[in-house]
């Protein structure tokens, strides 16, 4: 399996006090999805994978959905930061 580069857009300070923020759990299911990804990329019948795969992809969802609701600056502050939706236009 290829290494992948994944983000570290939060400080290491930052990291010690606020694991159990929003973002910073937005943060780590990203990299874990990032990492996934890749795998079922290589693997591509690793249905256990998948579906921890679209776990994943629930949680995260869930979270933002959260997010969005409680803080929309910091929403969007965070999906620009970890560009991982596009803008909805109307």
């Amino acid at each position: 399996m290829v290494k992948n580069s994944f983000i570290s857009l939060i400080p290491q300070e930052e990291k010690e006090e606020n694991r159990g923020s929003v973002e910073f759990q937005v943060f780590s299911f990203t990299n874990k999805i990032r990492r996934l990804t890749s795998h079922l990329e290589l693997h591509r019948k690793d249905y256990l994978s998948q579906r921890g795969l679209r776990k994943i992809l629930g949680k995260r969802q869930r979270l933002l959905a959260y997010l969005s609701k409680k803080n929309r600056v910091r929403y969007n502050k965070l999906i620009g930061q970890l560009d991982i939706r596009e803008p909805k236009t109307r």
